[in-house]
């Protein structure tokens, strides 16, 4: 019976060894037999330490640490003091890709961002304040293509209430499903705007119906369902009100309350470089409030806030509970979905941006071998393709959310190997990076400076600029594409059966026969069979019907024929040659 072994998600290569009761030499050697370059403080994920297992014969079971995490940030109702105050409720709108939630959003705050997004798609998390009837209530935009599922849950984890946009002439689809999955893993309220209605085709009922079908059921009588919805239309504002009073009715019944008097903590919903300001942050406040000149923990970095601003630009002198806040000040970019926490002196959040560094790197962190890496160099009959590429984005979500999607696009056969990675224009780094690695640099959302465009021509390095994310993606599945080895195609001919043989060499045959299925044609290839048993495989060089030469020779007929071959073959009458092309096809993904 194996022994079991215990090992955490992430070991290095001589706890492992220690574990396997190995000496850390041979596991090395078994790691470089298979290519990979290994050092004692290496660290192995847990599948690889699985294969090596394998690959070393030895009789034990490696059991995954039970007390394993998940690394996205779950949303956990904070408790809340009995001197906690009412705080304006967080609305994410979500739903499918062009069904009209940013339009939504303009009509609701009379902004015209939509007009301004690539394509007419969110491309961003954004998170803004309207009032009504007195009331703050504050949005958040999420983007509605596949791409950015990432940032979708985020939102759904950040809120109270979700309103999930569908359009009325186009029903749901499979973003809307997504958003509804999100908001139920969430445990967040539903609210739904059946959206265009002004459009001509425009079923609500329909809507209604496809809704309840995936467990989202109106609240009215005859429905018996819990789920508001209320008919809306972006462009004539119907409806409006009517959504806006239902937010505010559904956050009095939750009472949705945060404490002010403990520190500041809250979420970064994204992060991106500004020329002139650095790390620029847009955080969520959740509770406490948050004053310019505060120490920040955010990750592994940290910040004393140096401006405090809303999102439309404006100083704040502090902000509460539900308020979107602008931050600069932080030491390195945080992370997209990092949680940020205010602490009392510069000491302590230098102290604690260190210690979870630390902390990343030795347990949680990507560095070391990858178990799917040492398949591809265990397995080198079936050599992986792979396409390099330097992604430079504008914000951190857009960033995340674009590699996954490319990773996304991998095969068995081809891949996409991010080379490097990072936020802000194409510099002149990405280009010598992209010149010794012969990668590709896509940009997305970003620019790249006239002195830059000049470096790239010069070292003949390939720059795409994008603004549409999957434009961006198509072009990486159009150069994977390219990787792929084409699909050979044969295509039978006819049949051959050998009456007499004329001539025989060591290269050359010429013989006769009958056509007993199909056509033959020349130039073609052939198999020359006897009974089941394949004698060799030909080129064919001639055809002769009597004593012409011929191009084609048909089903009945009786013809001559003479083949190219690279070894003898002694040819026997009632030997059968199957004629047949050969032609090779691209692929696609």
């Amino acid at each position: 019976m194996a022994t079991k072994i215990e090992i955490e998600d992430m070991v290095t290569v001589g706890a492992l060894a220690d574990k396997l009761m190995i000496p850390v030499t041979r596991l090395i050697a078994e790691l470089m037999k298979n290519g990979v370059m290994a050092t004692v403080n290496e660290r192995v994920d847990f599948d690889t330490a699985q294969i090596i297992a394998q690959e070393l014969g030895l009789d034990v079971e490696l059991v995954r640490h039970s007390t394993t995490e998940s690394a996205l940030p779950k949303r956990e109702k904070t408790a809340t003091s009995e001197n906690a105050v009412p705080r304006p409720p967080v609305v994410a709108v979500m739903g499918h890709v062009d069904h009209g939630k940013t339009s939504l959003l303009d009509a609701i705050r009379a902004a015209h961002v939509a007009r301004g997004e690539a394509g007419g798609i969110t491309q961003h998390i954004s998170a803004y304040q309207v009032t009504h009837k007195d009331r703050l209530i504050t949005f958040l935009d999420t983007p509605g293509h596949e791409a950015f599922a990432a940032i979708r849950e985020h939102g759904a984890h950040l809120t109270d209430i979700v309103i999930i946009v569908v359009a009325a002439d186009d029903g749901v689809k499979p973003q809307t499903i997504e958003a509804i999955r999100f908001a139920r893993k969430a445990g967040v309220k539903i609210i739904v705007a059946i959206n265009k209605m002004d459009k001509e085709g425009a079923n609500p009922n329909l809507v209604k119906g496809q809704l309840a079908e995936n467990g989202v059921v109106w609240d009215d009588k005859a429905w018996k369902g819990d789920v508001p919805m209320v008919e809306v239309s972006a462009k004539t504002e119907l409806g409006i009100p009517e959504l806006l009073d239902m937010v505010l009715l559904v956050a009095d019944v939750e009472d949705f309350r945060a404490d002010e008097n403990v520190p500041a903590e809250g979420l970064i919903i994204e992060a991106h470089v500004e020329q002139g300001r650095g790390s620029v942050a847009h955080g969520l406040i959740e509770r406490g409030i948050l004053r310019p000149g505060d120490y920040v923990v955010s990750g592994s970095t940290y910040a004393k806030i140096r401006n405090l601003e809303s999102t439309t630009g404006q100083k704040l002198k502090q902000a509460g509970p539900s308020t979107p806040v602008v931050m600069t000040g932080f030491k390195t970019l945080p992370e997209f979905g990092d949680p940020f926490v205010a602490v009392k002196t510069e000491k302590i959040a230098r102290a604690e941006a260190n210690r979870i560094a630390i902390e990343k790197s030795s347990g949680n962190g990507r560095i070391g071998v990858n178990s799917t890496e040492l398949i591809r160099m265990i397995n080198r009959s079936n050599e992986l393709s792979e396409c390099n590429i330097i992604l430079k984005a504008d914000v951190q979500g857009s960033l995340t959310s674009v590699i996954d999607s490319l990773k996304s696009l991998d095969t068995e056969e081809v891949a996409v190997r991010v080379v490097g990675s990072g936020i802000g224009s194409v510099n002149e780094n990405d280009i010598h990076l992209a010149q010794s690695s012969h990668a590709i640099v896509y940009g997305f959302n970003v620019a790249m400076p006239a002195n830059i465009k000049q470096i790239a021509s010069r070292d003949k390095v390939q720059v795409r600029l994008y603004k549409i994310i999957y434009e961006l993606i198509d072009d990486v599945k159009d150069e994977l594409t390219k990787l792929l080895a084409p699909e050979v195609v044969e295509t039978d001919l006819g049949r051959l059966v050998v009456r007499g043989v004329f001539k025989t060499t060591k290269t050359e045959v010429i013989c006769g026969g009958e056509v007993t299925k199909g056509k033959l044609t020349v130039p073609a290839l052939a198999r020359v069979k006897r009974g089941d048993e394949l004698l060799g495989e030909v080129e064919i060089t001639g055809l002769k019907r009597g004593p012409q030469d011929a191009k084609e020779i048909f089903e009945g007929e009786m013809c001559g024929l003479s083949f190219k071959t690279t070894k003898r073959i002694d040819l026997l009458e009632g030997d059968h040659i199957e004629l047949f092309t050969r032609s090779t096809v691209a692929r696609t993904l």
